[in-house]
């Protein structure tokens, strides 16, 4: 089980004018091609073109921010914040900006820098539903769920019909234990948009809650199908063929989870969970341990190390 995501990706584009200045249509050139090279899933040299906009004209807003995104996806967080705090240095009320940096703080575990971006967001736009989505985000993040529910409820307010707002608060009623209301919510946001995959992951994760091991199973595979390079997918499969007794399997899915991101505690709790169920319980241990020195509210943490302590 994981967190959920929230990513969105804005794709600049320009009207190239082949005019006399040649600085403009250089620059332009450059940035369409990196977006392009997105398209085609290419994310290094997407961000290879946006750079060589930049050394022709470092202030491009566009180049700046979606080299941005693009090394956030990359994970890439320090490169990612230091291209949105290029274009908030210019304009500090840039809101597109300001969300994207927010959202990097967090990722990167700066929450209160995080927290700032936030309020100056909902300072400047009061009447939009992104300052209180981030601020949610992030108080997620520090575990103050009644008030991220509150901000969440705040965005709903602002903007109803919003999906991603919708799944994130039934992810809050799930760590509250409040599973009824988190389907409530799953529901309203698969009317509004099926194809999303993270609402078939909290279905799962639900599933798997309620021990129904193999309809976990099946929700899972939908959220792969319908994004199969989220890792944090293949990590929560490889909990639930563990569970239904494939162990080589799910720990392939675990270390393919750990290989795009090997600071995740849920894949590492995991893997602690495989060793286990193989008898090798002394290795099981020292991964249930690394895991409850950083978090030691993860859960089923506290219920192997138990078991594995067991004569």
């Amino acid at each position: 089980m994981n967190n959920l995501k929230f990513s969105v990706i804005f794709l600049f584009g320009v009207l190239v004018l082949f005019s006399c200045d040649n600085t403009e249509t250089k620059k332009g050139r450059f940035l369409l091609k990196g977006n392009e090279k997105l398209k085609e899933n290419d994310p290094e040299a997407a961000v290879e073109f946006y750079t060589e906009a930049l050394l022709i004209d470092p202030n491009y807003k566009d180049a700046l921010y979606n080299r941005g995104l693009v090394y956030q996806q990359l994970n890439k967080l320090e490169e990612a914040i230091s291209d949105f705090s290029a274009i908030l240095m210019v304009n500090p009320t840039d809101s597109l900006a300001l969300f994207q940096r927010g959202v990097g703080y967090m990722d990167n575990g700066e929450y209160y820098k995080a927290l700032e971006d936030s309020k100056n967001l909902l300072s400047n736009l009061p009447k939009s539903w992104k300052g209180h989505f981030l601020s949610g985000l992030i108080l997620e993040k520090m575990k103050n769920y009644s008030e991220a529910l509150l901000a969440f409820d705040n965005s709903l307010e602002l903007q109803p019909d919003n999906p991603e707002v919708l799944i994130n608060k039934a992810t809050l009623h799930y760590y509250l234990k409040e599973f009824e209301q988190s389907e409530i919510s799953l529901d309203l946001a698969q009317k509004l948009n099926p194809s999303e995959p993270n609402i078939y992951n909290l279905r799962a994760m639900l599933s798997f809650e309620a021990k129904d091991y193999a309809k976990a199973l099946e929700w899972i595979e939908k959220s792969i199908k319908l994004n199969p390079k989220e890792a944090f997918f293949y990590n929560n499969r490889g909990l639930y063929l563990i569970y239904l007794g494939e162990h080589e399997k799910g720990l392939e899915d675990i270390n393919y989870s750990l290989k795009q991101n090997p600071k995740n505690l849920y894949a590492i709790r995991n893997k602690g969970i495989y060793y286990f169920y193989k008898d090798q319980k002394e290795l099981a241990l020292s991964y249930f341990e690394e895991v409850y020195e950083k978090d030691p509210e993860i859960e089923l943490v506290k219920e192997y190390i138990a078991k594995c302590n067991q004569k």
